[in-house]
């Protein structure tokens, strides 16, 4: 039986498909090759029993259209009930509560949907029986209390496909719909436009053909020509709408829309699709696990101004996820839309995007393997930006060094203890009032000579800078704000008004950065403030933006964008708690579109701002991100707590910004709330060296957490752990520039590098940096020795070459309160240097290389050299890299590029783990050498007192 409203469409199509039985004989093996790929889902074997196969231009499955008039009940609906957070929402939105559509009798196969199957029909509401079924709903309590009792009926009202047409980067068709749903506005026609970019990249949008809709203003690629090879095969459901892709190579189906009907409203939109496994990372920002929890758990993206902590929206918003699929296979899939959403997840697996604005703009990345699909992820946002080489130095900071004599003797104590430093911070401490781009004489009065002496002392200096601009000065007193509102930067109200709003300082207005004379205005702003002190970079806070009054001092208008008929599952229950108005007016659009840009648009100001102030490349860490961000800043995670539980969630939380393409990000090193212990705060720097951006902050009033105010115990294994930081930040150079010139990743999951191995995907309490170092740090209290997992190679200790032959396991490994675990995996080879206090001084000490052999005597690794802080030294060409291969044993180097920044420094030691015999003689260049050491117990070879210049190519033999 078919649903009723769809049996006088039954009928008019049998006579085509008596028509088409010829034609579709005629290609019956394509057919029969297409049902066998299809076969992998029982959605798609229930849409080719009962539906019709009509083929366009080809009889691939890319061009396969399935129209169909079918029980969709049969097939396998995935649906997203409230979890015990929709419980937040207790009161019914009005325009929820007077909509037009009612069907609220269903058969019981409409009804009869697996429980974890089940699409959400409350919509973030407490709703009853009579209220499910008056949207048309089917009500059915269960035993689990996750699961939704009102529901998606398989019969739902949702779009049909027209006539799939050929362009010239893929296909178009309309979608039409003849009945609304329970939202009003419905978009009652769409247009689909599918493109086939590169043989890895599908984009796919979903717009109203009759009005323009706000689309997020970033550049991305844009492509004129299909690709004439894809990983991917598309096939297209008509009646009703949907869209499945398909991996090529196997089959396998990574995304299948046709599991829930489309909304598309004009202020509300949604699309659900199965998932590939239960293994999905991204979708942030939030404290999570690496591996998102599939049963029932909502992620809403609306930047808030919170300190992390689970099931709440936090700082950014970034609609990206990557599926690690059963064979070691990756996809990911980017949504690029800005509006306020929420992302449900349910365990059939499956997944439902819900967004409030904007279009449905989706890119579908192949892979194949993890680390590509993030390639193609960056393609698309933009590759990272190549920080100065000073900023991977420690960074030390906090709330209460409130005069220049306190922060002063902050960096006088880090010299006097022998702690590695490059970067003094202040807080809003240095401001006068807490106002922008001001400072406070009495405390700050020689606020620009002691910048001075942080530079004569090789260290540089970053300042906070927030957005909100101070609006209750004397006329003519404040610049920034008079000529702001002279010149129209600021973000109005509906009377076309600055909206005032209420931030540190008190009443405050909001910088609009998308428009660009903002951009100048900052700029003069920064100029005239860097003339007076030379600082070297800026930490742009508050930028969500943050508001301390919800909305405006005055309120918000009452109109469909402050009360939109679905409001996300936000903390706080409304989108303008700790902002503003959502109907602010802004250059680009309304603040309800732009909101989650806020934080990006800034970063994007400040950066260009830098790069004409100072003329070396920017140094910007902000605490609001979107997608592209990381192409002109870094982030750090925001006001964590000072516990070893927020310590172990910035493992995840910096593997997913680098998976976002956000390598520079870190997170407060001793957490910020609350006092942390001398232990958790060793136990922190450790883990800490290997943040990309190291920054220890603390909060103010809170004990005091600087390094020399612990024991000399506790001193002495943080200064080991910076000191080993500092070592090995050529190698963590060169990483970055791998992420700026390739799109690869700094930090990485275990399983991004070893994706086959089935034990890697939920680990995120050790980590890489990039393919040849294993991070496993102690991550409890009182614990001397750690679990680690160690993937099936040969790692080698970092600190004395001792080796781990690993079948797959995991190894318990002794982990003293000096110690941090940092294995180099089998064939790799490190760049390193002999550490000093500075990055200044650390990069004209000589150079050294720990060649780490594989078990057939191979390893390769290379080096990035510039002169730190230069723009577009790569670009230019203004740049020296250097590859190492070892082999046979005999270990060379080859110069890829050379420019005047490698001269005169020299390779000093070489460290060769593995070496199976001992070398009875060692030549570098031609030349025997007698001073080398070799340890029987741990096979290391030590080459030391080499003085081998590495701007020319070498050659050193053992044997």
């Amino acid at each position: 039986m078919f649903p009723p409203h769809f049996e006088a469409e039954e009928q008019a199509l049998t006579s085509e498909k008596e028509g088409m039985k010829l034609a579709l004989s005629a290609l019956a093996k394509q057919r029969v090759h297409a049902i066998d790929a299809l076969k992998y889902g029982a959605v798609l074997l229930t849409i080719i029993l009962f539906g019709v196969i009509t083929y366009h231009n080809c009889s691939t499955l890319e061009s396969l259209v399935i129209s169909r008039s079918v029980n969709v009940g049969k097939t396998k609906l995935g649906r997203l009930r409230q979890s015990s957070n929709y419980k937040n929402r207790t009161e019914t939105p009005e325009t929820l509560s007077k909509l037009s559509f009612n069907k609220s009798h269903h058969s019981a196969s409409q009804c009869d949907i697996d429980p974890n199957s089940r699409f959400d029909c409350a919509f973030n509401e407490l709703v009853d029986r009579k209220k499910c079924q008056a949207r048309g709903c089917c009500w059915n309590p269960v035993v689990n209390t996750a699961t939704p009792l009102c529901f998606l009926p398989s019969n739902y009202p949702t779009y049909n496909m027209d006539h799939l047409s050929p362009t010239s980067t893929g296909y178009t068709a309309t979608l039409s719909r003849t009945e609304k749903t329970l939202f009003l506005n419905d978009i009652m026609t769409l247009q689909l436009n599918v493109m086939y970019e590169t043989p890895g990249r599908l984009h796919f949008t979903l717009k109203d053909p009759g009005s323009k809709r706000y689309e997020v203003p970033i550049n991305v690629p844009k492509v004129t020509k299909k690709a004439s090879t894809q990983l991917y095969a598309v096939t297209y459901s008509s009646r009703p709408f949907g869209i499945i892709v398909q991996r090529k190579s196997n089959g396998h189906v990574l995304l299948n829309t046709t599991v829930g009907p489309l909304f598309y409203a004009d202020q509300f939109l949604q699309i659900s699709t199965s998932l590939a496994s239960q293994y999905i990372s991204g979708l942030g920002e939030h404290m999570t696990n690496l591996i998102l929890n599939v049963n029932w758990t909502r992620l809403t993206h609306w930047n808030r101004d919170q300190g992390p902590h689970p099931n709440a929206n936090l700082y950014g918003s970034h609609p990206f996820y990557l599926v690690m699929e059963e064979n070691g296979s990756a996809h990911g899939v980017f949504l690029l839309n800005s509006n306020a959403k929420d992302v449900l997840l349910q365990p059939s697996p499956a997944l439902t995007w819900r967004t409030i604005g904007g279009i449905l703009d989706f890119y579908v990345f192949l892979g194949p393997d993890p680390k590509t699909v993030i390639r193609q992820y960056m393609d698309i946002i933009g590759y990272p930006i190549m920080p100065p080489y000073w900023s991977l130095g420690f960074h030390l900071c906090r709330w209460g060094y409130w005069s220049t004599n306190i922060t002063r003797q902050v960096v006088q104590n880090m010299t006097r203890v022998n702690m590695p430093q490059d970067v003094q911070w202040n807080d809003l401490d240095y401001m006068d009032q807490k106002k922008d781009f001001t400072y406070n004489l009495q405390y700050f009065g020689d606020y620009a000579q002691m910048v001075k002496e942080f530079h004569q002392k090789g260290l540089k200096y970053v300042m906070i800078v927030d957005p909100a601009i101070s609006s209750t000065q004397t006329a003519g007193k404040y610049k920034p704000y008079d000529d702001g509102v002279k010149r129209g930067v600021f973000i109005k109200n509906e009377t076309g008004e600055p909206l005032i709003g209420k931030v540190w300082p008190g009443p405050t207005a909001f910088p609009d950065f998308t428009n660009p004379e903002t951009h100048a205005w900052w700029y003069e702003n920064i100029k005239e403030f860097h003339d007076e002190v030379s600082f070297d970079g800026m930490w742009i806070d508050m930028n969500e933006p943050s508001n301390f009054v919800d909305g405006s001092i005055s309120g918000c208008p009452n109109n469909n964008l402050e009360n939109p008929p679905y409001v996300p599952g936000v903390t706080g229950g409304n989108l303008r708690s700790r902002s503003v108005c959502l109907s602010g007016k802004q250059y680009l659009s309304s603040h309800y579109n732009l909101h989650n840009l806020y934080g990006l648009t800034e970063a994007i100001a400040s950066h260009d701002a830098l790069i004409k102030v100072i003329g070396k490349r920017p140094f910007v860490i902000s605490r609001s991100t979107f997608p592209s961000h990381g192409h002109y800043a870094g982030h750090w995670t925001g006001d964590i707590s000072s516990s070893w539980n927020d310590m172990y969630y910035t493992i995840p939380a910096i593997m997913l910004f680098n998976m976002f393409g956000i390598p520079l990000v870190g997170a407060d090193v001793c957490g910020f709330h609350w006092g942390t212990t001398e232990e958790l705060c060793v136990r922190w720097m450790q883990l800490g060296s290997f943040y990309p951006f190291m920054r220890n902050h603390n909060d103010w009033k809170q004990p005091s957490q600087e390094p020399y105010v612990f024991s000399e115990s506790a001193q002495s294994a943080m200064r080991k752990a910076l000191f080993t930081r500092y070592m090995l930040l050529p190698f963590l150079y060169t990483l970055f520039h791998k992420a700026h010139s390739a799109g690869e990743m700094v930090v990485q999951p275990l399983s991004f590098e070893f994706p086959q191995d089935p034990n890697t995907p939920s680990i995120d309490r050790q980590f890489m940096w990039g393919e040849a170092l294993l991070i496993t740090p102690v991550l409890e209290p009182k614990t001397v020795e750690v679990s680690g997992y160690f993937p099936p190679t040969t790692w080698y200790n970092l600190h004395d070459g001792s080796a781990i032959h690993s079948k797959g396991q995991y190894i318990v490994l002794q982990a003293p309160l000096d110690t941090i675990n940092v294995h180099v995996r089998g064939g790799c080879i490190l760049p390193i240097q002999v550490p000093n206090t500075t990055t200044a001084a650390s990069r004209r000490n000589p150079f050294g290389l720990i060649v780490a052999l594989s078990d057939q005597g191979i390893a390769r690794g290379e080096l990035f050299w510039d002169d730190g802080d230069s723009l577009l030294s790569y670009e230019n060409g203004d740049y020296t890299e250097i590859i190492f291969l070892a082999k046979n044993n005999v270990l060379f180097s080859e110069i890829i590029h050379l420019n005047s920044q490698i001269d005169g420094l020299k390779l000093g030691s070489v460290l060769v783990f593995g070496v199976l015999s001992p070398p009875q003689k060692v030549s570098v260049n031609g030349f025997w050498i007698s001073d080398f050491s070799y340890r029987m117990d741990t096979k290391v070879l030590t080459l030391p007192n080499l003085s081998v210049l590495v701007g020319e190519q070498f050659t050193i033999t053992w044997f």
